[in-house]
């Protein structure tokens, strides 16, 4: 019996953690653009993380890695230190978060691409009809809510965004295998943090008075939350559960952000919502059985 395999139970609970804390980070971006501009809060919360990573490798006296792991840990920066949360925050001035759901929806099939690419998995056939299925799901219900509006510009950021993003996982996760999954972002933040430090200084807001409470709250949130815990049983899920079932999870994201505003903001729960929720839990089901 392989790592994967045996590790699946673990890896699916560290996994599904890791979701459930994701699930707030669209939201909170949302909130905190409407205050900081996308550089000074992709760079800020990557600085902030970069901090409590950095504090954690040295009170714990982790070994640096080796130089083979330099070029991966810097496409784990690229994905998902810069790109996704810049591009996104980009997007998100152009796009609602209901909207942008939909392109969320594509990003367990993104990092299933990539684990096959990356990481040398071989899901059964099968699996990608539960992957494909559960992503339409996804899709079909953001489109149910979304206004309609939406700019080009933001589609395209979306979908620049899922890539690096799905990319990123996949690097991280294999490179988890060798490293640890909390060691690995820890890393990619501090081999970050030389160019976000500098971009935040650059883009510090003009006055601080005029900045609402929410907006600094979501800055918390991104950057301790969405930017570094998160990752450490994200990283460890996908280590341990493999990179494409594991993965899958994420078609659970949208629905646990739906389900975090109705408690917290008082948003009413649709029936759409509760059956497009057990539909996608089959597709994570069955995808799991097959991959």
């Amino acid at each position: 019996m392989d790592r994967t395999t045996a590790g699946w139970g673990p890896g699916w609970a560290q996994g599904l953690l890791g979701v459930i804390i994701f699930s707030g980070s669209l939201p909170a971006t949302r909130v905190a653009v409407t205050d900081f501009s996308p550089l000074f809060l992709t760079s800020a919360r990557a600085v902030i993380a970069a901090l409590l990573g950095a504090a954690c490798l040295f009170a714990l006296r982790q070994a640096r890695p080796g130089r083979r792991d330099l070029a991966s840990l810097a496409i784990v920066s690229a994905g998902v230190v810069i790109g996704f949360p810049l591009l996104t925050a980009l997007a998100l001035q152009h796009v609602t978060a209901a909207h942008s759901i939909v392109f969320i929806g594509l990003l367990p099939l993104a990092t299933a691409i990539f684990g096959v690419l990356r990481g040398g998995e071989r899901p059964k056939p099968a699996f990608w009809l539960f992957s494909v299925l559960g992503a339409a799901t996804v899709s079909a219900f953001a489109l149910s809510r979304s206004d309609g509006n939406a700019a080009i510009a933001g589609d395209l950021l979306m979908v620049a965004a899922i890539l690096l993003c799905g990319l990123g996982y996949a690097e991280g996760a294999t490179l988890s295998r060798r490293l640890g999954g909390w060691q690995v972002i820890s890393w990619a933040l501090l081999l970050s943090l030389p160019p976000m430090a500098a971009i935040a200084v650059v883009t510090l807001p003009g006055g601080w008075s005029g900045i609402s409470l929410p907006a600094w709250i979501s800055l918390g949130y991104v950057s301790v939350f969405s930017m570094l815990v998160g990752f450490i049983f994200w990283y460890r899920g996908l280590a341990l559960g493999g990179i494409a079932r594991v993965g899958q999870l994420q078609l659970l994201q949208p629905f646990m952000g739906l389900m975090l505003a109705a408690v917290f903001l008082g948003e009413p729960i649709a029936w759409t919502m509760i059956a497009a929720t057990i539909l996608v839990v089959g597709c994570v089901a069955g995808a799991k059985r097959f991959s």
